[in-house]
């Protein structure tokens, strides 16, 4: 039978004992703190950045400036014909072809603004929306892609019935990381999962076939003619869906040149190009306009944009009036970066310039031109364009927020020294109010009964302030 003082040694061990457990669980749960915020660390380093630029980090000590891109879109092109080239006698004859080929896509990539990432034996890689950045770049890389395989389907020689080099080309859209290079040719490099599920695609075409991924089909679609090629599984992706692109769609194709597109097409595209050009000129005017302006300001210009494509297509107009229209409205106060006088002829300068760079064509240029003179104070319409800009640009005469709305335009005057007490601002306004007259049929049902309710609302204000006075 065991003792007490047994049984009070044996306990005092397993209190040790016990003791000693505690602090080793406690060790242990603060290395897995440790441990666990370490891997944290790593999981958002992994978000960041790829694999390669990780690698290429701890290797070299030192990370390399890199440059993430949101939205690119890679273009894998394989040359297929070099297994047969020693069967034939004119193989030197062929190998000065595809010199021309190279030079081709070389060509088209400028055309298109897309840049050669690299050149791997008979394989390229390009990359659109990495130069500028745009939204855009799904449809120019698509476009590019069909007349590279145009190139190489047109180089017969020797009475062959086909071209003897045949290209298979993948395309995937999505985010990639770029690194710069230094070099005008290839100015970047890049990683990340884009490039490998564009190569992987482009290795599992067919010679002679454009596939692109599920993701791109989804931006493009629209604008082009396709049948689906299946799945094909890719490391780390599962499995991705592809299309065969079969070119332009008929709407939108050039009636010389199946490879050219029509006026339908560009204006389909323009009102996509619309939202690169709103974010450039909302951001110069972010940057440049003046802290006074409290209307004129880009809020205004959101509200015309909203409301001109509103009456617009209310009116019946047709897509290429649209985006003349918010085109118009995006540009017609830009000019208060420049001048407050005169802002409508700066703003007019402004739109040729950018819409210029943008490729647009003249007549188009030129409407949008006279579109933001329309909207000179008074408003004297000439045409349905005209009106619905004219509408648009007063469109706070008829609604709710009118005074407030109206308040800011007389702090903005008063500010530039051109305007007095706020009772003449209101007599002013009631007395504009009173005389104008929407254009277009909905504005008028829209605003004509709610401007009447802003008339009593400013008699109201001056009857208030006579009674004060």
């Amino acid at each position: 039978m065991e003792s007490i003082e047994d049984y009070i040694l044996r306990i005092t061990r397993l209190a040790n004992r016990n003791k000693e457990l505690n602090e080793q669980l406690h060790g242990l749960v603060s290395r897995y703190e440790i441990l666990q915020r370490q891997n944290e660390k790593y999981l958002d380093l992994l978000s960041e950045h790829s694999f390669e630029e990780i690698e290429d980090t701890i290797k070299t000590g030192t990370k390399q400036k890199l440059k993430k891109f949101k939205m690119a879109s890679v273009l894998f092109a394989n040359v297929h014909g070099f297994d047969e080239l020693s069967s034939r006698m004119d193989a030197q004859k062929l190998i000065d072809t595809l010199d021309e080929l190279y030079r081709d896509f070389d060509k088209i990539a400028r055309k298109y603004n897309i840049i050669k990432i690299k050149t791997i034996g008979d394989s390229f890689l390009f990359a659109a929306g990495m130069r500028e950045e745009n939204r855009t770049n799904p449809i120019d890389i698509v476009r590019a892609a069909l007349e590279m395989q145009h190139a190489a389907q047109k180089r017969i020689i020797n009475g062959d019935k086909e071209a003897f080099w045949k290209v298979s080309i993948g395309i995937h859209t999505g985010p990639v990381f770029g690194r710069p290079t230094g070099k005008k040719s290839s100015p970047y490099t890049i990683s990340g999962e884009s490039a490998n599920v564009a190569t992987r695609i482009g290795r599992a075409s067919k010679p002679g076939d454009i596939n692109i991924s599920v993701m791109t089909f989804e931006l493009v679609k629209e604008f082009f003619e396709f049948e689906p090629t299946g799945e094909i599984p890719v490391k780390y992706n599962g499995s991705i869906e592809m299309h065969k692109v079969l070119g332009i769609l008929p709407e939108f194709r050039s009636e010389d040149d199946p490879l050219d597109v029509n006026r339908a097409f560009r204006v389909k595209y323009g009102l996509i190009q619309f939202l690169d050009i709103q974010e450039e000129l909302l951001d110069i005017m972010e940057k440049k306009l003046p802290s006074t302006l409290y209307y004129h300001n880009i809020k205004h210009t959101i509200d015309v944009i909203t409301e001109a494509e509103l009456i617009g297509w209310a009116e019946g107009l047709k897509e290429e009036d649209i985006l003349l229209l918010k085109l118009a409205a995006l540009f017609h106060d830009s000019g208060h970066t420049i001048s407050y006088k005169d802002h409508e002829e700066h703003g007019a300068q402004i739109a040729r310039d950018i819409l210029t760079s943008y490729g647009y064509p003249r007549d188009q240029i030129d409407t949008v031109c006279r579109l933001i003179m329309a909207t000179k104070f008074p408003p004297s319409p000439k045409d349905k364009l005209e009106e619905v800009i004219c509408d648009s640009d007063l469109d706070y005469l008829g609604r709710s927020d009118f005074i407030p709305v109206s308040n800011l335009l007389y702090k903005e005057l008063k500010e530039n020294n051109m305007i007095g007490s706020i009772d003449q601002w209101n007599m002013l306004q009631l007395n504009f109010i009173r005389k104008h007259q929407y254009f277009t049929e909905t504005a008028r049902n829209l605003r004509e009964v709610n401007k009447r309710s802003q008339i009593n609302r400013l008699k109201k204000l001056l009857k208030e302030s006579i009674d004060k006075s």
